[in-house]
C-alpha cells in the first residue's frame, strides 16, 4: 500500500511541476517582454496549484522563468535541423547566412526571453545548454564553407561566430554606436551578419 501511494505522490508531484512549467510558458508567450507582470499568484492561478509550489518545485519565480525560457529555446534550437532541410539546396555560405539572419532575427524579437538564455548560458554552462547547442547546429555548416579548414580551425572559426552573434545581440546598442549602425533595424543586422561571416570564413564578397 506504502509503495502505492508513494507511486501517486511522485505522479502528483511531477504533475504539479510540470502543470507550473506550461502555465508560465503560456503566459511568458502572452505577455510579450513584459516579464514582471508575470506574477507567482497568476502563475499558480494558471496551473490550478497552489501559491507555495513554485517555491518548493524550483525555489523562487527567477528560478522557474530561466527553465521555462530554457524550454522555449530548445524548441527553437531543434527546429535547425527542419531548417536545413528547407535550405539543402541553397550554398553552403547562403545556408549558414539564411540560419543566422534567422538566429538574430529571433533574438531581436524575443529580446526579453532571449536575454535571460544567452546569459543564463554565460552564468551557468552547462554540456548542452542552448548556447552549446547553436554551436553544433552552426558547425558542419562552417565545415561545409570551407572544407579546407582542419577540424580545430572549423571548431575555433564556429566558437568566434556564435560569440559574436551573442555580443552583437547582448551590445546591440553600443555596437551600433561604435559602428555607427543600426542593428535594431532588420536590414542592417543582415548586412552586418553578412560582412561577419565574409571576415571569419575569410571569403570574398
Amino acid at each position: 500500500v506504502q509503495c502505492v501511494l508513494n507511486a501517486v505522490q511522485e505522479d502528483l508531484y511531477m504533475d504539479n511541476k510540470e502543470a507550473i512549467i506550461q502555465a508560465t510558458i503560456a503566459l511568458l508567450r502572452e505577455n510579450g517582454e513584459n516579464l514582471e507582470a508575470i506574477t507567482v499568484r497568476e502563475i499558480c492561478k494558471s496551473a490550478d496549484v497552489g501559491l507555495g509550489l513554485v517555491n518548493y518545485h524550483f525555489g523562487n519565480k527567477d528560478n522557474l522563468i530561466e527553465l521555462c525560457v530554457e524550454r522555449i529555446i530548445n524548441g527553437i534550437v531543434e527546429n535547425f535541423q527542419s531548417i536545413r532541410e528547407k535550405t539543402k539546396d541553397l550554398p553552403p555560405f547562403e545556408k549558414l547566412e539564411y540560419l543566422g539572419n534567422m538566429t538574430l532575427d529571433f533574438l531581436f524579437e524575443h529580446y526579453a526571453v532571449s536575454k535571460i538564455s544567452v546569459l543564463t548560458d554565460m552564468k551557468n554552462p552547462k554540456p548542452n545548454d542552448n548556447t552549446h547547442r547553436t554551436y553544433a547546429a552552426y558547425l558542419p555548416l562552417v565545415a561545409a564553407c570551407r572544407p579546407d579548414w582542419d577540424e580545430s580551425t572549423v571548431k575555433r572559426k564556429t566558437f568566434c561566430l556564435i560569440s559574436v552573434m551573442q555580443q552583437t545581440f547582448l551590445r546591440y546598442e553600443t555596437t551600433s554606436t561604435i559602428l555607427d549602425i543600426d542593428l535594431s533595424k532588420k536590414e542592417n543586422r543582415k548586412a552586418w551578419h553578412t560582412q561577419i561571416l565574409h571576415d571569419i570564413l575569410e571569403v570574398s564578397e
